[in-house]
């Protein structure tokens, strides 16, 4: 009786962890459109526009709430330093883009964990700034990342992440410049 009570105990553990980066375990076990990694970009003027300056972020690596705030002519005249301002027609194509393709929005299993981790108080205005992605990287020295030429930060997704255009951040799609026993 002991026994069956610690297994039950045990299942009860291992199904709600699963559950964790879900609404419930029956939408993760359920939903056909579920998929690991993160919808590529496919909106040519946010590809071309964002990635002129730097990588161009799937929109499901921030949350809605986050795409709001970046995504204003305000915010874009001082873009992290920049003037990355842009036409009315073209911002609101993008900002129209970037929401639909939030992180609460997706199917994807790391967006909808990002969703879960930026639910609750400010929205990050980093990528960097998430908990989920800051909790994925936390083992990684700063010798790697802040002091490798060719990394300088974690923002720079593509220089380690060697599948990152497509989507695809998994750890076997990893190899850190000047560090490839990594």
């Amino acid at each position: 009786m002991k026994m069956q009570f610690i297994s039950a105990a045990l299942l009860a553990v291992c199904i709600s962890q699963a559950a964790v980066a879900e609404e419930s375990l029956l939408w993760a076990l359920m939903t056909p459109l579920r998929q690991k990694e993160l919808v590529p970009v496919e909106n040519k003027l946010y590809k071309q526009e964002c990635g002129a300056c730097h990588f161009a972020y799937q929109p499901g690596l921030l949350p809605g709430k986050s795409w709001q705030k970046l995504l204003t002519h305000e915010a874009l005249l001082d873009h992290f330093g920049e003037d990355a301002d842009l036409d009315q027609e073209a911002l609101k194509e993008i900002y129209d883009y970037a929401l639909a393709n939030a992180a609460e929005k997706s199917y994807h299993k790391r967006s909808r964990k990002i969703a879960i981790s930026t639910a609750e108080g400010e929205p990050p205005l980093r990528i960097t700034e998430v908990r989920y992605i800051k909790r994925k990287h936390h083992d990684i020295p700063d010798k790697m990342i802040k002091g490798n030429k060719k990394v300088k930060s974690l923002s720079n997704c593509n220089a380690c992440h060697t599948e990152a255009a497509e989507g695809v951040f998994d750890e076997d799609a990893v190899s850190i410049p000047n560090y490839p026993k990594y």
